[in-house]
């Protein structure tokens, strides 16, 4: 069903499919050993291989949000009335036992056309189906899929009827999270942004568009553009959804500063925060996203910056993105750094030198830099710390520039 064929006809791996039932009522699928686990309409697990078979249903709208619906599941419900409440055509195909493609609502021509089109009016009761589309958008896209014309209509129908407003903080984030972990998870923000939904859902991301940086700077001027070359960047750096939420949310700052001062963002790192801190609370991101967030927001600046630093500064800056102590963490922070330095007009292919020198420096202050002769010494509490600090910035000093060439 659904996913699975899709996936099948596109020769992509299918991990996990599921089964319509048609015909059958609850008791009878109890009385055969399945394992009901269901809660708004009747699904059930497989005694023997735990794949989900749910009753062939009906859906009926009657009320605000993705919840608001009634659910019919009689065994007089057609596999054609169950396909037809689904969001796109590309999902609403099926198999049967001889493993014959039913496809009454044109999935397949849509697959080859490579059109993520919806199956019918009734897509616009579900206002979860415009994060969805967004989603598939994203996970398509290198393959060329486009939102259908007719389908982005009805997307910006729903997000200017108020009701995006209703879907659960946990929904939205699994939705972001997972448009994170495909190959364009720019396009997610794209489609929403052009379904009219991203100032709903994102404001801080959407106020981006339209903000200018100074041109010599970035090329590319559209603070808003910037954010997706530098979150694209990033996908094709790392495949980590925490250093990808940290490229998308690290110039929220820009989308505060004041029109008097533009292009320039004095002082957008602090400013930008709380805005972080703000849509992390919102949507109740994991702390790994958000700590992450944080440091590349505060701090990217001041890594593009590194050649320019006295030892002493680049020292805090270590601190500060915790490569001592989080070493694995620092290694995302300086991806996410490196996305924001490619993610640039012109800027793509240019190697980020600062992040290969202090990679570099940081392996040669923990080989040369230790704390036992320091121990030995009897320092002990600040003046231990502030030995420490002066033995590494002596060692920063003396690091040469070359290594990052």
């Amino acid at each position: 069903m659904g996913g699975a064929v899709r996936d099948e006809l596109l020769g992509l791996p299918v991990t996990e499919r599921d089964w319509v039932v048609v015909g059958a009522t609850p008791e009878e699928m109890t009385a055969l050993g399945f394992r009901p686990v269901g809660r708004d309409f009747p699904v059930f697990l497989h005694p023997e291989t735990g794949e989900e078979y749910a009753l062939a249903r009906t859906e009926r709208k009657t009320g605000r949000g993705y919840k608001g619906f009634t659910f019919y599941a009689g065994p007089d419900v057609t596999l054609e009335e169950d396909l037809r409440r689904r969001d796109l055509t590309v999902n609403a195909m099926a198999r049967d036992r001889e493993g014959r493609l039913i496809d009454p609502w044109g999935g397949r021509a849509d697959l080859e056309a490579r059109v993520l089109r919806h199956v019918s009016p009734a897509f616009v009761e579900d206002p979860l189906r415009v994060l969805r589309v967004a989603r598939f958008a994203a996970r398509f896209a290198p393959l060329g899929f486009v939102v259908a014309a007719e389908t982005m209509a009805l997307m910006r129908v729903i997000a200017a009827r108020g009701e995006l407003a209703d879907l659960t903080p946990e929904r939205v984030w699994q939705e972001l999270d997972r448009a994170l972990g495909t190959d364009a998870p720019a396009e997610f923000v794209a489609t929403l942004r052009h379904a009219g939904a991203l100032v709903v859902l994102f404001p801080e991301i959407d106020r981006l568009f339209g903000v200018p940086q100074r041109a010599d700077y970035h090329p590319e001027v559209d603070t808003g553009l910037h954010t997706l070359l530098a979150l694209s960047k990033a996908a094709e750096l790392s495949p980590e959804r925490a250093v990808r939420f940290a490229a998308l949310v690290h110039d929220l700052g820009k989308g505060t500063t004041a029109p008097e001062i533009l292009p320039r963002h004095v002082g957008h790192e602090e400013r930008g925060l709380p805005l972080v801190d703000a849509l992390c609370d919102r949507l109740r991101a994991p702390n790994e996203y958000r700590e992450l967030a944080r440091i590349v927001t505060r701090l990217h600046l001041l890594c593009h910056k590194v050649f320019e630093l006295r030892p002493a500064t680049v020292l805090r800056l270590l601190k500060a993105a915790d490569a001592f102590r989080r070493r694995a963490r620092f290694e995302r922070f300086l991806l996410a750094v490196e996305a924001d330095a490619r993610g640039r007009h012109g800027f793509e292919d240019r190697p980020y030198r600062q992040g290969r020198w202090l990679r570099a420096l940081v392996d040669h202050l923990e080989r040369t830099v230790q704390v036992e002769p320091l121990l030995a010494q009897g320092l002990r509490g600040a003046e231990l710390g502030a030995a420490l600090d002066r033995a590494r910035e002596a060692a920063i000093r003396a690091f040469p520039r070359e290594v990052a060439e």
